[in-house]
C-alpha cells in the first residue's frame, strides 16, 4: 500500500492501482467494507480528493459501490448465467466451479394463481401445486430465491429427497425429461420478505428471472420464479447473425 510520490504516474492512477490489487485480495473481493476515506488517504499519504479519483473511477466500473452513511465496499463478483446453452441451476454452478448450499428448502401444496393455472392448462376449480422454495447461494451468503411450482399431471410427491438435482429426480423417478426453457427477466427493488430471504437491505435492486419449462414432448413441467441479488448475477445474452 505505498505510493511513489517521485513517481512521473499520477497518484491518483497509483491509488487506483492498489484499490484493483485490494478488491482483488481474499480478504476483500466477497464485499467487505473499504477503509473510511480519511483513514485510507492518511495511510496512502495522499489527499481524500486524489483518492476520491481513484475511488470514482472503480465505481463507475461497477467494482465498487458507495451507500450513503455506510461507506464504500467491494461489489461481490458476479454470478453469469445466460441462455446459450439451458442448463439447470446446480448444473450452472457446477461449471463455475461453484459450491452451493442450501439456506432454505421448503416443499409445501399451494393453490396455482390464474397465471400458473393457465400455464399447466389445469381445468378444474382451485388447482394446487407442489411447490419447492429454496433458499442458495454460496457458503458464505445466499444469493437467490427459488420458488417452482409443479404440473399437478406429474404426480410429483412432496417426499422427495429435495436436496438432490431437480432434474435429476424428475427423470429418474418420473420418466420426465426436460427439453425447453422459455425466459422472462426483470429488475425491481427488494421488498422486505425477499430482502431477509437473501441477507439484503429491503430497498436494494434484485433480479426476477422467470423460467417456463417444458419437456422433450412440449408439455409444461414446471413454473419457476428464481429472486437473485443483483450485487451477485449477471445475466449474459448471446446473439448471432
Amino acid at each position: 500500500m505505498d505510493i511513489d510520490h517521485n513517481s512521473p504516474r499520477p497518484l491518483h492512477l497509483q491509488a487506483e492501482d492498489i484499490l484493483r490489487k485490494l478488491i482483488a485480495s481474499e480478504e476483500y473481493k466477497n464485499g467487505k467494507l473499504l477503509p473510511n476515506e480519511v483513514a485510507l488517504s492518511a495511510q496512502l499519504h495522499i489527499s481524500r480528493n486524489t483518492l476520491r479519483q481513484a475511488v470514482n473511477k472503480l465505481v463507475f466500473e461497477g467494482l465498487l459501490v458507495r451507500k450513503k452513511g455506510y461507506g464504500t465496499k467491494v461489489v461481490r463478483k458476479s454470478i453469469v448465467g445466460g441462455v446459450k446453452n439451458w442448463l439447470s441451476f446446480s448444473q450452472e454452478m457446477k461449471l463455475l466451479g461453484i459450491e452451493i448450499h442450501n439456506f432454505e428448502l421448503h416443499v409445501s401444496s399451494k393453490p396455482a394463481n390464474e397465471e400458473i393455472a393457465h400455464f399447466f392448462d389445469l381445468k378444474r376449480d382451485n388447482p394446487r401445486c407442489v411447490v419447492l422454495e429454496r433458499v442458495r447461494g454460496r457458503k458464505d451468503y445466499p444469493f437467490v430465491y427459488f420458488i417452482s411450482f409443479f404440473n399437478p399431471s406429474i404426480g410429483i410427491s412432496m417426499d422427495e429427497d429435495f436436496t438432490r438435482p431437480l432434474y435429476e429426480i424428475l427423470e429418474s423417478e418420473y420418466g420426465i425429461i426436460v427439453k425447453t426453457s422459455k425466459e422472462e427477466i426483470s429488475a425491481r427493488l427488494a421488498g422486505p420478505a425477499i430482502a431477509e430471504k437473501l441477507d439484503m437491505g429491503a430497498g436494494e435492486p434484485i433480479l426476477i428471472r422467470k423460467r417456463f419449462v417444458y419437456d422433450t414432448a412440449g408439455t409444461p413441467v414446471e413454473y419457476n420464479i428464481g429472486y437473485y441479488r443483483a450485487d451477485s448475477f449477471t445475466y449474459s445474452i448471446t446473439a448471432e447473425r
